[in-house]
């Protein structure tokens, strides 16, 4: 009951992921971040093992080959990937790891944590998506256009994930992220040792030894 589980977050471009997980981690004391690995050199002011474990291509591959990873992907000629040792490491100390990543890497963490708590965040509606992108100010017609179209193909995977999050206000969402998290916990199949304690404990007694 002591372990934290691991929260595997997705959701459109635009839904406030990042935001929710620092108010997230602000509001309360029990999360801990996942801190990928990468063999992209570091960029000016980032620190190896805060936003990033820098490691070269050898190692990197050398962790793929030992099983070491949760999920990975090669992207602009650079490795990225979740390193299972740090996540273990953050469950055992009773966090609540946080995995930002898209539909695709939650699929393969599936099926090395089946016990992870997949949630999915979403705007209220595909108006106040678009709203928010244009928002930024940031990005072309072009960007915001291919970002529409790749929540388009995202959407059709939301059931794979357990819960479904509205991001509307955003202390409510941070309250409802809790409580589902807080309630996981407790599922049945989050806890199958201690089921398997009390039940040999009641056999032990009723038997009595």
């Amino acid at each position: 009951m002591n372990r934290g589980i691991l929260i595997v977050l997705s959701g459109f471009s635009g839904a406030g992921k990042g935001t929710l997980m620092k108010e997230l981690m602000k509001t309360y004391d029990n999360y801990a971040l996942s801190i990928s690995m990468t063999t992209r050199n570091p960029r000016p002011g980032e620190v190896d093992g805060r936003e990033y474990f820098f490691s070269t291509r050898e190692t990197f591959e050398e962790k793929i080959a030992q099983n070491g990873l949760i999920e990975y992907a090669e992207y602009c000629g650079n490795y990225y990937g979740t390193p299972r040792d740090y996540v273990e490491e953050q469950l055992a100390k009773g966090k609540d790891v946080i995995l930002e990543i898209e539909i695709q890497g939650m699929r393969k963490v599936k099926q090395m944590f089946p016990e992870m708590l997949p949630l999915f965040v979403t705007p209220p509606s595909a108006a106040e998506l678009e709203r928010r992108l244009r928002g930024r100010g940031t990005e072309t017609e072009e960007v915001i256009k291919s970002r529409l179209m790749r929540a388009a193909g995202e959407a059709d995977g939301v059931e794979d994930y357990e819960y479904i999050v509205i991001n509307d206000d955003l202390q409510t969402c941070v309250s409802q992220i809790h409580g589902i998290v807080q309630a996981a916990k407790s599922a049945t199949a989050r806890n199958t040792q201690l089921i398997h304690d009390i039940r040999k404990e009641i056999g032990d007694l009723s038997k009595g030894e």
